[in-house]
Formats: C-alpha cells, structure tokens, sequence
C-alpha cells in the first residue's frame, strides 16, 4: 500500500516539497478509530516510547523508594534539550541511586538545544552523557536496576533484567511481540523493537486510559502522565514542540516525538491511542501530522486550538523575517473533504 500525501510545504503560491505518511488511531479496547497509509509496515518507535519504558520504574516503587520527584519521572521520558535544569535533574536521579554520570551508557553529545550548546561551549567546556537527550531515561533505568539488587553495568543489553523489564511492559501495553529479530540498537544502545502503527497506538491508548492494565500499572500510567502534565519542560525543552503543546494541553494530552518520523500520543479522555510515522523521516511534517489529528479528534477551546494550530500548519519566515510560505495538512488527515 502507497503511503498519502499528507503534508505540503508551500513557498509563495507554490508547492515545494511534499510528505507522505501513515496513521493509525485506536481505542483502549483496540478498535480502530482512523487508519491512513501502510500501518502494518513494522517502524521502529525508538524515543516515542520512552514513557512505556518508564513504567517498570514507577510500577515497581523504585521511583517511590529512590523518592523521585515529578520533575525526574518526567525526565525519565524525555528527549531533552540538553538545559541545565535537565541535566541537573538526570544527576539527581542517579545521586539517589548511589550513582553518577560515570555509570550512564547512552553516550556522549552536545545538548540538542542550541542555546545550551552556544553557553557550554562559552564557557570552555565539553558535554558529558548527562547532556545526553536519552540521559533523564537512563538514569531511570539505573535507578530501576539498583532497585532490583542489581549491577547497573550493561543496563543497555536485551539480556539485562532492566532491558527485560523495559520489553515485558511494551509486551504487555502493546499487546505486540517484542522479539529480538525484529529489533535493532537505538541511538543511545540500548535495544529497539519493531512494531506495526495499530500496536502501538494500542499502547498509548491503554497507556492514556489504564485499560486492561493491573492497580499498580494503572496508578504508574496516570502518575507518568500527570508528571509530564505539570513539568512538560523537562520531557523536551525551550521552543520544542512536546513541550509548547502539552504545556497548553495539559492532562489532556500526552505526545512523545520518536525518531525518523515516528511520533506517539494519548488522548485519555476520549480514550485514544495515536501512532504516525512520516515515511521520509522529517520531523516537521511528523509534528504537522500529529498537532492535525488533535485538531481533528480533540474538542479545544479558542486558545487551545489557536496554539495546535499554530504547530498544525506554521507560518515560515526566512531570517528578516518574511513570511515565506507555509505548512499545509491535506483535507485526508484532518477528517475534511478535498
């Protein structure tokens, strides 16, 4: 199946570059809502799951015991800027699991955010894995793997009782399979499952309802939720799209931008689950896709809607500032006719 045209950026009166995508939105009892495009295409969902990755940390009372703040629980579904209040808090984490930065496996890189980047470099200094965006969910998971009794060193093998953990929640959310030839090694090493679009979305819908899940998966989905509702900050950063759209949403909706196009969301109260993929990886038209759908399923109020808006369909401008041209969504995604 051919993917559509689901996003157009325009310059002038003109098209100049055009987005095809897939789309799958589901119910908390996994029927289908909308389907666009190949959604039985495996993708890999990488950094749009890292609140399921999070659950085993909160189910468990790790985060309890280690008395994580809200602030860090949603640090650990992040992919931060790279700020030093994200970093700070990624320190904190690993602090009260008797650890330090020394111990994380993600990697090193300079901070995403290109403000942290310019004020690290002013200062003559180089970043450290705390920089790291996938910093705030390793310290999750070595937190989870103190908490276990367990030594944190190679917390980023599949055969490590922290990567076990981590698949046994997708497994379970998901309703999916996550077996290990159908993955790959994400970015920051540790491993990635191949999925299809419906599962997925199956996850986030059960993830933004508690749907199916046992008292104490429920309580960690809606604590995770709500932490990331309060602090949105810390899920992403300064000017990011997760954060400027939760930080008006709220409660009302969760989203987690993956990599290469994959974006994931929640909508609890109409009990959704919404996964999407850009098929040539631009993180613009994901973000369009995502911000469309919410436009199309979730009642808003004037400001809401002028903010999802604004990150549905931006105005572009070159650097003097002139308005340039646009992004569009098709009529398709927005539930619109032609």
């Amino acid at each position: 199946m051919e993917n559509p045209f689901l996003v157009d950026v325009a310059r002038g009166t003109l098209i100049e570059s055009r987005h095809r995508g897939s789309v799958a939105v589901v119910d908390s009892e996994g029927a289908t809502v909308l389907s666009l495009g190949d959604v039985e295409r495996r993708v890999f969902p990488r950094s749009a799951v890292k609140a399921l990755q999070a659950m085993p940390l909160v189910e468990s009372g790790i985060a309890d015991k280690y008395g994580l703040t809200d602030e860090e629980i949603a640090l650990a579904c992040a992919s931060h800027s790279g700020e030093p209040e994200h970093v700070a808090a990624a320190k904190s984490m690993l602090k009260k699991a008797g650890q330090d930065a020394g111990c994380l496996e993600c990697g090193v890189h300079w901070p995403m955010g290109e403000a942290a980047n310019r004020a690290l470099a002013a200062k003559g200094q180089g970043p450290s894995a705390l920089h790291n965006n996938c910093s705030g969910k390793h310290a999750g998971f070595v937190c989870l793997a103190c908490g276990q009794g367990n030594d944190p060193k190679g917390y980023v093998r599949a055969d490590h009782p922290v990567q076990q953990a981590v698949r046994e929640s997708l497994e379970e959310l998901t309703g999916a399979c996550h077996t290990l030839d159908k993955s790959g090694i994400d970015g920051c090493s540790i491993p990635t499952y191949a999925v299809r679009l419906p599962s997925l979305a199956f996850g986030f819908a059960r993830f933004g309802t508690g749907a199916g899940l046992s008292g104490e998966g429920r309580a960690a989905a809606e604590r995770i939720r709500k932490a990331v509702a309060k602090h949105p900050f810390m899920v992403a950063g300064t000017g990011r799209f997760d954060t400027k759209l939760m930080e008006r949403l709220g409660e009302r909706a969760f989203v987690k931008v993956g990599a290469e196009g994959v974006y994931c969301a929640s909508l609890p109260e109409l009990g959704y689950g919404i996964a999407l993929k850009a098929e040539d990886g631009n993180s613009r038209a994901a973000e369009a896709m995502m911000a469309g759908l919410i436009l199309r399923f979730l009642p808003l109020s004037d400001e809401e809607r002028s903010t999802v808006e604004a990150l549905a369909q931006p105005v572009l401008k070159n650097w003097n500032g002139i308005e340039v041209g646009r992004v569009q969504l098709d009529p398709l995604l927005l539930g619109q006719s032609a």
